[in-house]
């Protein structure tokens, strides 16, 4: 599985699994069928409801823990000094582990001073119960307030980005910067499956429309986590590090 160096000095898988809308036995079972089919970035949050799944199905699966990339998110409604440490004990204590790779600020909140949620997120990381702090769904400039606000390196954005909705001068900016970007709906929710574009551009490398459409993202160091529950769509959506994308193709896909 290849991966990118954070600037935190630790290393993030260029694709996870996201489980958005994952709860229960479902969840815990496709996490489990994930890490024994070779995935080690799990993507998970507060709001989604299933933290306890999630760490159930890491033990299940047998990977150890240094071996998966973990990343949870505090939700807007908790981003006061205090409310962040309570809701990130809380994530620790339904992922039942000691640290998650990456802890991120789910959605910017404005009626809470920024500062405020990133000094909880500093003392977190201060302390190793996070190794690496980011935020998601950030524009630049907001990007940019939490570099100069907190102590530790900012190190991922998470927004949402696919083949047509895909701002190049965004992902250029945040990058430059050092912070490297996570793309959630990287399939557009599936729609992108039935894209005639990527379909073409896929026939031509033995590749389905899905497929094209992540390989463009890990192309462009971009973290896809694509949700998935069926062995053939997990083995499917592992299936992109060994071609690449022609330069044509990359231009094409990103002009939509």
């Amino acid at each position: 599985m290849a991966d990118i160096e954070l600037v935190s000095g630790f290393k993030m898988p260029l694709l996870g699994l996201g489980t958005w809308n994952l709860e229960g036995s479902a969840c815990e079972e496709t996490v489990r069928k994930a890490l024994n089919l070779g995935y080690r970035h799990i993507d998970t949050a507060h709001m989604y409801g299933n933290q306890r799944a999630v760490g159930a199905g890491l033990r299940s699966s047998g990977v150890k823990r240094d071996e998966v990339f973990v990343t949870t998110k505090i939700w807007r409604d908790s981003l006061a000094y205090d409310k962040v440490h309570r809701q990130f004990d809380a994530c620790l204590e339904m992922l039942a582990m000691d640290y998650v790779d990456l802890l991120l600020i789910h959605w910017p909140d404005a009626s809470v001073p920024l500062a405020e949620t990133l000094k909880a997120f500093d003392e977190i990381a201060a302390s190793g119960r996070a190794q690496s702090i980011g935020v998601s769904n950030f524009s630049a400039a907001q990007v940019k307030a939490a570099k100069d606000l907190a102590s530790a390196p900012i190190v991922n954005n998470q927004v949402e980005l696919h083949v047509g909705h895909f701002d190049a001068e965004f992902l250029a900016h945040t990058q430059q910067q050092g912070v490297s970007v996570t793309a959630h709906r990287p399939l557009a929710k599936g729609e992108l499956a039935a894209s005639r574009t990527l379909e073409e551009i896929g026939t031509r490398h033995g590749k389905s429309a899905a497929q094209v459409a992540l390989r463009w993202l890990v192309q462009k160091e971009v973290i896809a986590i694509p949700k998935a529950s069926s062995e053939s769509h997990l083995r499917a959506n592992m299936e992109i590090f060994d071609w690449a994308l022609y330069g044509d193709e990359m231009n094409r896909l990103d002009r939509g």
